[in-house]
Order: structure tokens, then sequence, then C-alpha cells
């Protein structure tokens, strides 16, 4: 089979095995492609959409705002040449080598650092956090003190230390955000739903 073909039988299959939703058009093609991308249809009850996040991300990758990650994977999963056409950017700064060196300097983690030094390349733009909460937990408290303005979080860092709690604190915030319950998540999954607001931005050129 040719990848296209295997990817169309892969959401015919989904859309059938997830029977009857409350999902509308947009949500559910973010919802379908991380299902897409982890087999694993928990994604449909633990989902959380916050302050119009389609439209707003739709928005700032139309514009050419710039997407940064926390991750090198999940720039790596990211339609980078799809976002160039519309003129921004997709970074991450995790292995830059001024953001290691002040993170050794202040005893902090390069993801927590990375975010500071992501301020001015982030006006208007996404965060997207796949695997750090240490990440989510610095874009939180920046945003709440005006000194960093992302468009639009996407909050999906994983694992057992912080990661389902750092969510929490997203989802008690007025940011335009798109994220997950709980302690599952991830670079692949957060790169599925920046490809799926791409594809959404695509289709309304």
């Amino acid at each position: 089979m040719k990848p296209q073909d295997i990817e169309s039988l892969s959401f015919k299959i989904i859309d059938k095995e997830a029977g009857n939703h409350e999902f509308n058009r947009k949500e559910w093609s973010i919802v379908r492609r991380m299902i897409h991308t982890s087999a694993d249809f928990e994604y449909m009850n633990s989902i959380c959409f916050s302050g119009d996040p389609i439209a707003v991300g739709i928005e700032a990758i139309s514009s050419g705002r710039n997407i940064i990650t926390d991750t090198q994977m999940a720039r790596s999963g990211i339609r980078k040449k799809s976002v160039e056409r519309f003129g921004g950017q997709v970074s991450c700064l995790i292995n830059d080598k001024e953001v290691a060196s002040k993170a050794k300097g202040e005893g902090t983690t390069r993801a927590r650092m990375a975010v500071d030094m992501s301020v001015e390349t982030l006006e208007g733009g996404i965060y997207a956090v796949g695997n750090a909460p240490t990440a989510l937990l610095r874009l939180i408290e920046l945003t709440r003190s005006d000194k960093i303005k992302p468009a639009l979080i996407l909050g999906f860092p994983v694992g057992f230390v912080n990661a389902a709690e750092s969510k929490d604190l997203l989802m008690e915030t007025n940011i335009p955000f798109i994220t997950n319950k709980g302690r599952k998540g991830g670079s692949n999954i957060v790169a599925s739903v920046v490809n799926a607001l791409i594809i959404l931005a695509e289709e309304n050129r």
C-alpha cells in the first residue's frame, strides 16, 4: 500500500472505532491525528480545548508566527516546510550552547532556560511542549507576569513528575491552550497536534 492509502485507511478505522462523539470537525481532526500517532483512544476523554485554540492556532500559523518546541524530536515531527511557506519558523533551543551554559550556571533545566531565551521569537506564536513539565511551568509563570506572550500553548508533557500537575495549572489560566489530563503525552503527540493545525491552516488558504 502507498503511504497515503495507509493513512486514509487508518483514519477510517479510527472513525469507525471511535463511534459517536461530540467533537466538531476541526476538534476531531486534531484528536484523530493524536490517536493515529499513538493508537490510544483515551485522548478522546482526556483532551482539553480552551480559548478558541484552534482558530488562534490557525491564525498564528497563517500569519507566519513562529512555532517553538521543547524537544528536537517534536521539531523533527512537524511539517516545517509548510510553516515556512506561511513565513514562520519551527525551532527548538534545547541544544543551544547559550541555553546550556545559562542553565548550568543557574542550576536549572535547559527546558526551562529555553523558554526564557525564546521570549522575543515567541511573540504571537505557538509554544509546543511534548516532554518537559519544567518548560510548561515556566511558560505559565512568564505569561502570568506578561513577560512572554504566545498566542497558543500546546501542553503535552509526559511522565510521572509534574507532568499532570503542570497541565492542571495550565487549565487554570486564561491562555488559549490545547492539553490533556493526566500523565500521557509526548513529543510525537504534540507534533501531531501542530501538524493538524497546519493542515487546517492550509485548508483556509
